[in-house]
């Protein structure tokens, strides 16, 4: 018979939903920390010294620190896309699988920068504040004029599958869609958008809106920088829902407070939570706190597909969604 203390340990490093936890409990004994604040570091490395698995959240630094507090440690599962919190290559040192979720968060990310497009361009964010600012206001022709989207050019900087579900959704606004990446994606997943590559000079010095989609990396730190920002139109629009660092956020407050483009919109931060102060109070930004994969359902999502992952690893199988 097995017995609890022969069951595999996981420790699940930050609070993700039910449906995740209910499907770890089935495949060992899990110790779970179950507050919104991060675990405190001693909490964490007591549970790691014993733990054959971790699900982690993107604010867990997965560090050489982290591994060495975990001998026992066989997989890294992340609940998150993104893997920028995870030192992988000292994970594969000490052989620790690690893996992410991609794919079901695809559509919600997708439906969030398409709306942030909206609210950047057609100034609602700045309407709701003065609404609920309680200051008189009285429609007229020319009040908080914005942009329309109809045959504007739409540049996406990351052509994975996030960019082309946005490139779809710009298409029914009419959009023309251009990207960059490090090479053209496959004719069949350009298609369904008429998205076509262009270089990344060509694509900020055209394009009506740039959308940052892709993943951050040593290549990637601050890609978009004053310099980028200087390419860009005096028209146009920048959005960020992949990571905070890809985007300069001092750089990115002087473009727009010095006119150098129209507005921003932003999910994410370069040293989030924190927001660089001269972003909070710009009329022509929209600030919102990483809300990309926001829904119930890619939330629950996302948590099973790492209770899998961990699930796979310690029965002996290839994990659903391994990193590298």
């Amino acid at each position: 018979m097995v017995t609890t203390e022969d069951r595999a340990r996981i420790a699940v490093l930050g609070r993700i939903p039910d449906v995740g936890l209910s499907r770890l409990r089935e495949a060992g004994h899990v110790w779970a920390w179950e507050r919104d604040e991060p675990i405190p570091g001693e909490v964490r490395d007591e549970q790691l010294a014993i733990a054959d698995a971790a699900v982690t959240l993107l604010t867990n630094v997965v560090d050489a620190g982290f591994l060495s507090a975990a001998p026992r440690l066989k997989v890294v599962a992340n609940v998150a896309v993104g893997f920028n919190n995870i030192d992988v290559a000292a994970c594969a040192e000490r052989g620790v699988l690690v893996t992410n979720t991609p794919g079901v968060l695809t559509d919600a990310t997708a439906d969030l920068a398409m709306a942030l497009i909206l609210m950047v361009t057609r100034r609602l964010a700045e309407g709701e504040r003065l609404i609920r600012s309680g200051q008189p206001w009285q429609w007229g022709m020319f009040m908080m004029l914005g942009t329309g989207l109809q045959g504007r050019r739409l540049g996406i900087v990351g052509m994975g599958a996030i960019g082309q579900a946005l490139a779809r959704r710009a298409q029914a606004f009419d959009m023309e869609v251009v990207y960059h990446s490090r090479r053209p994606v496959a004719p069949e997943l350009e298609a369904p958008s008429d998205a076509r590559w262009v270089a990344l000079d060509e694509l900020l010095s055209s394009s009506d809106v740039v959308s940052v989609s892709c993943p951050y990396n040593a290549e990637t730190h601050h890609l978009i920088d004053a310099a980028a920002l200087g390419r860009m139109r005096a028209t146009a629009y920048l959005v960020n829902t992949a990571r905070g660092p890809i985007v300069h956020e001092r750089a990115l407050a002087d473009a727009l407070r010095a006119g150098v483009i129209a507005g921003a919109a932003l999910d994410v931060y370069e040293h989030e939570p924190a927001v660089d102060p001269g972003l909070v109070d710009l009329d022509n930004v929209v600030l919102v706190p990483h809300l990309g994969s926001a829904t119930h359902a890619t939330r629950d999502a996302m948590a099973m597909l790492a209770a899998r992952n961990v699930a796979a690893v310690l029965a002996g199988e290839p994990p659903l969604t391994p990193v590298g």
